[in-house]
């Protein structure tokens, strides 16, 4: 199969188009047919080599963690998943390949695209794990640091259907973006506090920091308990209180939310350019460089 793929740590210009063999699906897991496959900050992380004194890469890299298409292989013990079914999910392979095997997954919805579908996976699990370790309950309010990137936009959705009001930090040009599903805009950085508090006089009750800009000691001040701020990307949490997201998460009830929010038009995944296989490594730089709006989708 055609895959892109590196062979050493580098910057993105180690990423190159090879010829691999196919993956197949394992127990309690499936493959498919890759229509769209995406690329999350994590993918040039592991690639750079900045995760590899916990995340060791085994070489050659096939590089992507979101994945949406058709099932072609169905693992031993998998049930309710056929033959031919379209399907969105977490790949237990490199997904930016002809070829993927999920190892968690869910039903395409009809209203997502397959692009549109294949940016879902990492951020709806992430945002769904990171809601339910918060704890989160409807009529409380929530601040989201970075709502308008990858796991930011639909953190936000997930956590209005849940019933929360939901105050997200963005620059300017994303404000009326926020606005558009359902999200309270104010501008991140210095005086942040103050800006909450004049759109949240009672205060926020929960925060959810996607962007691991170092504000993590203004955030936990916004709230009562600095147990009630949780992180997916700052380094260092513990020192001023607050946690990091765990791994522990139920893919399929996560992938069950958001594609039933989707079928509802309340779960809209924003995508900013699509690439092919050979053009994988200009997707990293521009994730690399911060300041993503929507999606980087691959089409292999």
């Amino acid at each position: 199969m055609r895959a892109a793929s590196y062979d050493e740590y580098g910057d993105p210009s180690v990423i190159h188009v090879a010829e691999l063999p196919e993956p197949h699906a394992g127990p309690g897991q499936i493959r498919i047919k890759v229509k769209a496959a995406s690329v999350n900050p994590v993918d040039w992380k592991i690639r750079s080599g900045a995760m590899a004194a916990f995340m060791p890469a085994e070489f050659p890299v096939i590089p992507g963690r979101d994945a949406a298409g058709v099932v072609d292989e169905i693992g031993e013990g998998v049930r309710g998943t056929k033959i031919g079914d379209e399907v969105f999910g977490s790949a237990a392979t490199g997904s930016n390949a002809e070829v993927a095997v999920l190892q968690g997954w869910g039903a395409k919805p009809a209203a997502w695209s397959f692009e549109e579908a294949a940016g879902a996976g990492v951020a709806a699990s992430t945002s769904v794990r990171s809601l339910d370790q918060l704890g989160v309950e409807p009529g409380k309010t929530i601040l989201i640091e970075g709502a308008a990137g990858g796991v930011g936009v639909i953190a936000s959705q997930l956590a209005i259907g849940r019933g929360l009001t939901v105050i997200g930090t963005a620059s300017e040009g994303n404000h009326e973006f926020l606005r558009t599903i359902g999200v309270i805009p104010t501008t991140y950085g210095e005086g942040l506090a103050g800006r909450v508090a004049a759109l949240a006089p009672d205060g926020v009750d929960y925060v959810l920091d996607t962007a691991g800009s170092g504000s993590i000691g203004e955030l936990v001040t916004l709230v009562s308990d600095p147990n009630d701020v949780i992180t997916i990307a700052d380094s260092n949490p513990g020192a001023v209180g607050a946690r990091r997201t765990g791994n522990e998460g139920d893919f399929a009830a996560a992938f069950a939310e958001v594609a039933a929010l989707a079928e509802q038009g309340k779960a809209i995944i924003p995508i900013q350019a699509t690439f092919g296989l050979d053009e994988v490594s200009k997707a990293h730089a521009l994730s690399e460089g911060g300041h993503v709006r929507g999606k980087l989708i691959v089409i292999p």
